[in-house]
């Protein structure tokens, strides 16, 4: 008899293991279950079996002080298990404008910022923060605050990430560098619902969506190929028919990291419903071996290439 009503769901096979929603890594994630219906309790509520590399760790007493109202009276809790989706349907928060206001300064300590001068220049990589809105964080020395802004030009979450300053690699050890605002800044009833990163920039003109998967990545193709807008999906499973909605009637091109153009290929039909999808092969036609091992991204192909405009 369990002690418990919420416990992190026993292995039963690899169908019991999810996609992690702070690494992106497949079958790394175990939910937590409700033990009165067996169902999970919220799809970002577990942990990450990476406790090393990635560490999240998000417990029911967490998620329901972040979300009161979603606290159930009794066990009538209903769940899909074909649609895994809930009949319980809680208001996306916005974080306050005055949060992300006093995030867009301290630029000369942002340890991402320092690697885009190094990339661009100081001139245009001040033009990439001013139209990607990255802010600065001090929850750990240098980070970087990755605004989610939507096409209404409400902030939905800010996820925040610490960057080496001369690689632009992401600190992952001791452990994985990454938590959202809301979360460092505890904010109570938060309810996260994500967009896509740069979904802003779709407003106001009809250019193709080109979407990958980090948010280093699209600022950094922004900055090459700026007749595109470039989105970023934070994860593979982020890129969804329902948050790709506002793409409906653009032209979109997906651009996956090695490696990756298969599960890439599946999210295309899946949004071929929506408007009008192709996968890039552009970095599997020019892939060593080495590359693939490496898992390398667009920006890692346009800074080994050169198309960044480096400064003089």
């Amino acid at each position: 008899m369990h002690t418990h009503r919420y416990i992190l769901q026993p292995y039963k096979g690899i169908n019991s293991r999810h996609t992690c929603p702070a690494c992106g890594r497949r079958r790394e994630f175990t939910c937590y279950i409700d033990t009165t219906t067996n169902a999970p309790l919220s799809p970002e509520v577990g942990k990450c079996n990476r406790a090393i590399n990635c560490s999240y760790h998000y417990t029911p007493k967490q998620y329901f002080t972040d979300h009161p109202i979603a606290q159930p009276a009794s066990p009538q809790r209903t769940y899909d298990l074909r649609l895994k989706t809930y009949d319980l349907k809680v208001p996306a928060s916005y974080m306050d404008k005055e949060i992300v206001k006093q995030s867009l300064q301290h630029y000369g300590s942002n340890h991402f910022m320092q690697y885009l001068c190094a990339l661009f220049g100081t001139e245009a990589a001040a033009r990439l923060v001013r139209r990607y809105f990255i802010g600065t964080a001090a929850h750990w020395q240098g980070a970087t605050v990755f605004w989610q802004i939507d096409t209404a030009g409400r902030a939905r979450c800010g996820k925040i990430m610490l960057y080496d300053p001369q690689t632009g690699k992401r600190v992952k050890h001791p452990y994985n560098h990454i938590t959202w605002v809301h979360s460092a800044l505890k904010l109570p009833g938060y309810h996260l619902q994500q967009c896509l990163f740069g979904e802003h920039l779709l407003k106001g003109n009809n250019h193709t969506a080109a979407i990958v998967e980090s948010e280093k990545t699209a600022i950094i193709a922004s900055g090459c190929w700026p007749q595109y807008n470039w989105l970023a999906s934070g994860s593979l499973t982020n890129l969804t028919p329902e948050k790709c909605s506002v793409l409906q009637g653009r032209h979109v091109i997906l651009y996956p990291d090695l490696n990756a153009c298969e599960q890439w290929q599946k999210k295309a039909q899946e949004l071929s419903r929506i408007t009008e999808v192709r996968v890039s092969t552009l970095l599997e036609q020019s892939a060593t071996e080495a590359d693939r091992e490496q898992g390398l991204d667009v920006a890692d192909y346009l800074v080994r290439m050169g198309v960044v405009q480096r400064p003089e």
